[in-house]
C-alpha cells in the first residue's frame, strides 16, 4: 500500500463519533460549521456538538428507523424523513420540540431542503414525491409518475427543478411551478440509490445498485461522465461546493473521491467495517463525513482541495506507486465513457490516528406525554429531557467502572479511553498523563463536568423510569388512535345528519306537489 504522503494533500481523520447503536444512515452539516447531525436504524437522531467536550443530543421520536437528515440554510431547523410514514422538523435546542407532517401512505425515504428554506421536499415507497411548505407546515403537491419506490429527491440551487430517482430505475427532472416531468433519464441497469445537483445547479449525479455513477449535463441533456470505481452499489454521494470533487459512500465499505475535471478516482478511504450508507461533504467543502452499517460518524478533513492538481499530482509522482494518467478524454468536449476503478489509487489507511475524538456527553430527548393534533394532518410534540431523569450517557462513565448503554461503547478502564476500530491511541501511560493535565487545566479555569455526569442513576432508578417513559409513549399512541376515531366518528355523523335532512326536504317537496295535484279544479 502506498504510503501516506504530506497532510496537505491526502485527507485525513479528524473525529468519530459513536453513540448510535445500529447502522447509521443519514448525515449532514449544520451550516454554521457548529453541529454534525446523524440518523439512524435505531430510530433516533444524533446532533453532534463539534465544539471540544461539547455534549451531544439525542432525539427521539420516530417510531422506525430514520432514512434522511438535513439542516436548514439558516441551521436554525432539522428535517428527518423516517420508514414509519412521517417527516419531522426538529429544534436542534436543549427544547428539542419537532413537528409531525403526515401525508405519505408508505416509508419515507428521503428528505431535504430548498436553498431558500421554505419548502421541503420528500420521496417515498409510496411512489410520489412531495413537496411541503415549511412556514405553514403543511403538504403542498405531489409529483407522481414514478411506477415504483422512489429512493430520494433533491431541489436545485435555485428552487426550480426537483430531482428524483427511484426503483423505477429512472432519474426523473420536474418543473415546480408545472409540476410536470420535463426530463427522464433512464440509462440505469438497476434500481437509481441516490441523485443531487452540483452547487451551480448546471449538472445533477445519480447513483445505482450497480455500482455505477453518472453525471448528466442539464444545458444539454446527455451524459458527460460515467463511473464504475466500487465493487457494490453506492448508497450516497456528495459533491464538493466548488463542483471540482465527489465523494461516494458504498456497500464495498470504502469512500471514494473523485477528481470531476480530470474524470479520475484519486482516493479511496478505508474507516469503515461495514457498508458506508452515507457521505456528505460541509458547506465550505473542508470537512466531510461518513456513516456507516458500524454504528459509527467519522469526520475527515479534506485537505485534497488546498493545492492544484498539477502540484498534487507532481508530489504524488514520488509515491512508492505513482497515480496514473488523466483520461484524454475529459478534456472538453467531453464525450460519454467509462472509469474503470485504478488499482493504483491512493489507499488511506484506515489506522489514521484520530487525535481529537473524546467521549461526549449524550442528553437523550424523549417523546412528550402530550401531544396536540394541529391542522394539515401534523402533531406537535415538546419532548421531555430525559436527561432530567438521569439519562445521561458518557465517557467519564468509564472511568467509575460502568458502561454506558445509550452511546454504545465501553471505556477501557487502565486508560479512561473509548476502544474505536478507526482510532489507536499508543501509549496508555501517556493518554493518563494528559487526562490529568486536562483535568488540572479545568480545575484552575473553575470548569467541572455536572454532578449526574460524574455519579450515575442507581439501576432500579433508571429502569422504573424507562418503564413509566414506555407506558407513557403507549398512553399518547392509545389517545392520539383515540383521536383519529373519534374525528372518523364526527364525520360520519355529520355525514348521517346530512342525508337525512336531504331526505327530509325530498320528503316534504313530494308531500307538496301531491296536494297541488290533488286540490279541485273550478270550471266557470
Amino acid at each position: 500500500m502506498p504510503t501516506m504522503a504530506s497532510v496537505l494533500e491526502d485527507p485525513t481523520l479528524e473525529r468519530h463519533f459513536k453513540g448510535h447503536t445500529d447502522a447509521v444512515t443519514c448525515t449532514d452539516f449544520n451550516p454554521n460549521r457548529k453541529q454534525l447531525a446523524s440518523g439512524s436504524v435505531d430510530k433516533s437522531l444524533m446532533i453532534w456538538n463539534l465544539a471540544p467536550k461539547a455534549r451531544a443530543f439525542r432525539y427521539v421520536g420516530h417510531q422506525d428507523l430514520i432514512t434522511g437528515v438535513q439542516f436548514s440554510p439558516s441551521g436554525h431547523l432539522v428535517a428527518t424523513s423516517s420508514k414509519d410514514r412521517t417527516v419531522r422538523l426538529w429544534t436542534p435546542t436543549m427544547k428539542g420540540e419537532s413537528t409531525v407532517f403526515k401525508a405519505h401512505t408508505a416509508p419515507v425515504r428521503s428528505v431535504a431542503f430548498s436553498h431558500d428554506g421554505q419548502r421541503l421536499v420528500t420521496a417515498s415507497d409510496d411512489k410520489s414525491v412531495k413537496v411541503w411548505s415549511v412556514h405553514r407546515q403543511c403538504f403542498v403537491y405531489s409529483l407522481t409518475q414514478h411506477t415504483n419506490w422512489v429512493r430520494c429527491a433533491r431541489f436545485s440551487p435555485d428552487g426550480r427543478l426537483v430531482a428524483s430517482c427511484g426503483d423505477d430505475r429512472t432519474v426523473r427532472l420536474w418543473d415546480t411551478s408545472t409540476k410536470h416531468c420535463i426530463n427522464c433519464f433512464t440509462d440505469s441497469a438497476e434500481s437509481a440509490t441516490f441523485v443531487g445537483f452540483n452547487s451551480s445547479g448546471t449538472c445533477i449525479a445519480s447513483s445505482g445498485a450497480d455500482s455505477s455513477l453518472k453525471i448528466w449535463d442539464l444545458r444539454t441533456n446527455k451524459l458527460i461522465q460515467q463511473y464504475q470505481v466500487h465493487s457494490a452499489g453506492i448508497n450516497s454521494f456528495s459533491f464538493h461546493p466548488s463542483n471540482n470533487f465527489l465523494i461516494s459512500g458504498s456497500s464495498d465499505t470504502t469512500v471514494k473521491i473523485l477528481d470531476l475535471v480530470e474524470g479520475r478516482l484519486i482516493y479511496t478511504l478505508h474507516g469503515h467495517t461495514g457498508a458506508v450508507m452515507t457521505v456528505t461533504f460541509s458547506r465550505s467543502g473542508d470537512q466531510f463525513a461518513s456513516g456507516g452499517a458500524d454504528g459509527q460518524v467519522l469526520m475527515w478533513r479534506t485537505n485534497f482541495d488546498r493545492m492544484s492538481y498539477q502540484d498534487v499530482l507532481q508530489q504524488h509522482s514520488r509515491r512508492a506507486t505513482p497515480d496514473p494518467a488523466p483520461h484524454l478524454t475529459d478534456i472538453h468536449p467531453r464525450t460519454p465513457h467509462l472509469h474503470r476503478q485504478q488499482p493504483s489509487g491512493i489507499q488511506i489507511s484506515p489506522a489514521v490516528t484520530d487525535t481529537q475524538s473524546i467521549d461526549p456527553d449524550v442528553i437523550e430527548f424523549g417523546q412528550a406525554v402530550h401531544s396536540t393534533t394541529l391542522l394539515n394532518g401534523r402533531t406537535h410534540l415538546t419532548p421531555t429531557q430525559a436527561a432530567a431523569n438521569g439519562h445521561l450517557s458518557n465517557g467519564l462513565s468509564a472511568r467509575n467502572g460502568a458502561s454506558s448503554g445509550v452511546g454504545g461503547w465501553t471505556g477501557d478502564e487502565s486508560t479512561g479511553r473509548a476502544k474505536s476500530g478507526a482510532s489507536v491511541w499508543t501509549g496508555g501511560g501517556r493518554r493518563e498523563e494528559e487526562d490529568e493535565d486536562e483535568e488540572e487545566e479545568e480545575e484552575e479555569r473553575g470548569q467541572t463536568y455536572p454532578l449526574e455526569v460524574l455519579s450515575a442513576p442507581p439501576s432500579s432508578l433508571d429502569s422504573t423510569l424507562r418503564h413509566i417513559v414506555k407506558q407513557l409513549d403507549i398512553l399518547t399512541q392509545t389517545v392520539s388512535v383515540l383521536e383519529e376515531r373519534l374525528t372518523l366518528t364526527e364525520d360520519k355523523l355529520k355525514e348521517c345528519l346530512l342525508n337525512q335532512s336531504q331526505i327530509l326536504k325530498d320528503v316534504q317537496s313530494g308531500e307538496r306537489s301531491q296536494e297541488t295535484d290533488e286540490s279541485p279544479v273550478h270550471f266557470t
